[in-house]
């Protein structure tokens, strides 16, 4: 009973991945051939999403599920691995066409062949973290 405050927004997530069309590898192929604007439409809703409800976090002091401070750590962008991990990010997502989050939801469509996405997406992070002290921040 306790996993259900996380599989219930997970099964939303989910539903409208799919019913936006954001799991749809034509629709990626679409915007990254600047051939349509429903993917920009979609990723600049979510943005504008995120910033209100950041704002309305910080403005009304927001609590976590656990009843924690949720807490915004100031960033230094000026640093261009956010620039290199952008490509990477894009780059990966150009060649499987699926980010992070819809790859879940398509294994939930039965599109088996992701979860070869998915473990090299695990793989990655792995690595990261294995030489995260070895490479320049």
């Amino acid at each position: 009973m306790k996993l259900m405050k996380y599989m219930i927004p997970g099964i939303l997530f989910g539903i409208v991945m799919t019913k936006s069309e954001a799991v749809s590898w034509f629709r990626i192929q679409e915007m990254f051939r600047f051939e349509s604007f429903h993917m920009y439409g979609i990723i600049g809703t979510a943005v504008i999403l995120a910033a209100i409800m950041t704002w309305l976090i910080k403005k009304y002091q927001g609590k976590t599920l656990s009843g924690d401070q949720i807490v915004f750590n100031p960033k230094n962008m000026s640093v261009p691995r956010y620039l290199i991990g952008g490509i990477i990010f894009g780059l990966g997502w150009a060649m499987t066409g699926a980010c992070p989050g819809p790859m879940f939801t398509l294994v939930g469509h039965g599109a088996w062949t992701i979860l070869l996405v998915i473990a090299s997406a695990i793989a990655g992070t792995y690595a990261y973290g294995a030489l995260k002290s070895k490479l320049p921040h």
